[in-house]
């Protein structure tokens, strides 16, 4: 089954999933913007497309992170994305 999501005025799309490689998981657009995100359990986030320059919690210094890197962000928690151009991703639920 999937599940189809979107936020902030339709500038971020994802389609939920389940599988036996990912388990629970989405794959995503964000367009060009600033978001704020929170969590309910930790996240494995890694870029498919693009950039995504983000602010971890617990951090002071914003990261790029580009094609094929991977941030996990904790449960319970919120982080802060800055896109630069439409960019893709792959979120899986841990």
């Amino acid at each position: 089954m999937l599940n189809v999501n979107e936020y902030f005025d339709g500038k971020v799309k994802s389609i939920g999933f389940e599988n036996d490689s990912a388990g629970r998981a989405s794959v995503g657009v964000m367009g060009v913007g600033e978001y704020t995100f929170g969590t309910g359990q930790p996240e494995e986030m890694t870029v498919v497309s693009g950039s995504l320059k983000v602010l971890l919690p617990g951090e002071t210094d914003w990261k790029w992170y580009e094609v094929g890197e991977v941030f996990h962000v904790p449960g319970h928690s919120e982080f802060y994305l800055q896109v630069a151009e439409p960019s893709a991703y792959l979120c899986r639920y841990l």
